[in-house]
């Protein structure tokens, strides 16, 4: 039996989907023949994509060791995609084991796996809402139940914001600011198109209109704008590779990949 026939109802597997894209770039194996052909006519764009993915999860992990080095105990990753190595959970835990940690994500895919993975996690909980309603993230009854809004909280939005508009972005960010608590951090990730050639940005665009996430392709200064209300802890909003790099941690070391993306952690004053 195929995966596409062992898929869970309600999956539509006749249109690609971002979060089994960036799987496949992963190498993972939770993907349809539908996600990989368009995975591939990317990679067809800019080899150095499935670099690219490395470059995000080795940022990922940095960002969330730094909030738990910080005291942060509780996490929100919002927009995780499908399990792969070295979760947020695993990494947070692996420090202090009793880091709450909730997955947020809109795939449905996402939601059967990640049952499946964490149920003998306590601590470590998955759901299904849309980022674009900030509120139904944070006000899920499985939100609720580990996160504690009293005391600070980090949050992830890694390789998110650029699959929301201008209007949605702002949204989003505007409702983090207000319901966070003080000294709460938000980590998050960004492709860009500076210094890439139009043409290749908007065939990938083109690409992903495709799926049910179209994405947008933003400059420094339009990422930056995500972060106001933040106050962004060294070295700022720089190319992900430059942020807090751990020789423990190795980012794949091809420039060209970590030029396409940006990466911030701010902390709400």
């Amino acid at each position: 039996m195929s995966l596409e026939e062992r898929a869970p109802a309600g999956i539509d597997t006749t249109r690609p989907s971002v979060a089994r894209m960036y799987d496949y770039y992963l190498g993972g194996k939770d993907n349809f023949a539908v996600d990989r052909e368009a995975a591939e006519r990317v990679i067809a764009l800019v080899p150095e994509i499935r670099a690219l993915v490395l470059e995000n999860r080795a940022f990922l992990r940095r960002a969330v060791r730094f909030m738990v080095n910080q005291g942060i105990r509780q996490i929100i990753d919002i927009g995780s995609g499908l399990p792969t190595v070295d979760n947020t959970h695993e990494v947070a835990q692996r420090i202090v084991p009793d880091t709450r940690v909730v997955y947020v994500d809109i795939d449905p895919i996402v939601l059967a796996h990640g049952r499946a993975i964490l149920a003998s996690n306590e601590h470590t909980t998955v759901v299904t809402a849309d980022m674009r309603r900030p509120a139904e993230v944070l006000g899920h009854s499985e939100t609720t139940r580990l996160i504690d809004f009293s005391q600070p909280v980090g949050v992830l939005l890694i390789a998110m914001l650029h699959f929301v508009s201008d209007e949605e972005g702002a949204q989003i960010m505007s409702y983090l600011r207000d319901a966070l608590p003080s000294g709460s951090y938000l980590a998050a990730t960004h492709i860009t198109r500076d210094g890439k050639p139009a043409e290749v940005v908007q065939r990938i665009l083109d690409i992903y209109a495709a799926t049910s996430t179209p994405g947008y392709f933003r400059t420094h200064a339009e990422v930056a704008r995500f972060f106001e209300g933040f106050e962004l802890v060294e070295p700022g909003l720089v190319t992900l590779d430059a942020w807090r790099p751990d020789p423990s941690d190795p980012a794949p070391a091809d420039p060209e990949a970590a030029s396409w993306g940006y990466g911030g952690v701010g902390r709400k004053p």
